[in-house]
């Protein structure tokens, strides 16, 4: 598999959906370009292509999966302008271009985070294009919840905001990140799953176990980059974790140890994939993706 071509043509098709949803939301004018800016000022997309690749994994055409990929990515772009904030990072730059606070005020960004987190659920619990029964539907809303509530994303964030030298380890630091980053990265992968119906369960357990291993190794690799890379290549400002005395993993580990880390993480990733064919190739493809990417 040409695993850009991929990337390039999942990232496409999300893209152009996100741009269609939110032109037909009929909110104040000024929340409407928030919300648009800080959704199509661009990115990875990694979260709603690992929803099609989990989709195609299972058999799943990629069409059913199309909603959860949107709703992953407004989840995402929601949980990015809220962390950009002063109370949070207090980052000027996201994606090359000004955060949200930046480019309109504070309340604004506030209202646009709070506006795409509510239209994601909507979304996900009304669109017509989701094939599964009221009942996955059900355990799809539930997915998402948990994995940016008290017990996912915000609990990493309020973990990441008490961080220091002194209450940090190895341990401490892998719960920090499974939360903040590896919780919506394994929702984005169990929701792709999910989409037209349900699977087996040691089929949605092995995929729990890559997205795991994904997500912990995504925020490896971005510890590392903050070191190696360079603002203009990352699209955010390079070194701003030393700046704010943030613990990383090249911090505890050493540079050499962080990267041996990632590799580790890959494998694991690979290996809870054993159990499926050539349909899975695309999240094989994205987890050493993920460890090798440059930004």
């Amino acid at each position: 598999m040409q695993i850009q071509q991929f990337l390039t043509a999942r990232k496409s098709r999300v893209e152009k959906l996100l741009a269609e949803l939110l032109s037909a939301q009929n909110s104040s004018s000024i929340l409407q370009d928030a919300m648009t800016y800080a959704v199509m000022n661009g990115g990875k997309r990694l979260r709603p292509i690992l929803a099609y690749a989990s989709a195609q994994a299972v058999g799943v055409d990629e069409a059913h999966a199309d909603i959860a990929a949107c709703a992953v990515e407004l989840i995402h772009t929601y949980s990015l302008i809220h962390d950009d904030l002063p109370a949070m990072d207090d980052d000027v730059l996201r994606r090359g271009v000004a955060t949200c606070h930046i480019k309109f005020d504070e309340a604004t960004a506030i209202l646009a985070g709070d506006a795409l987190h509510s239209y994601a659920f909507e979304l996900l619990a009304a669109s017509t294009q989701i094939k599964a029964s009221n009942e996955i539907r059900l355990q799809m809303l539930v997915i998402l919840a948990k994995a940016i509530g008290a017990t996912g994303m915000v609990a990493g964030q309020s973990l990441d905001l008490q961080a220091s030298s002194k209450n940090t380890n190895a341990e401490s630091l892998a719960t920090l990140h499974s939360l903040k980053t590896g919780a919506l990265i394994t929702a984005s992968v169990q929701l792709g799953a999910l989409s037209s119906g349900g699977i087996e369960q040691k089929q949605f357990e092995r995929l729990s176990v890559y997205a795991r291993a994904i997500g912990h190794a995504f925020q490896v690799q971005d510890d590392i980059l903050d070191i190696e890379s360079d603002t203009e290549t990352l699209g955010k400002q390079q070194g701003k974790d030393k700046e704010l005395g943030k613990v990383t993993y090249p911090v505890l580990l050493g540079l050499d140890g962080a990267k041996q880390k990632a590799q580790a993480l890959y494998e694991e990733a690979n290996a809870a994939l054993e159990d499926f064919g050539q349909d899975a190739q695309a999240l094989r493809e994205i987890a050493l993706y993920v460890v090798q990417r440059k930004h």
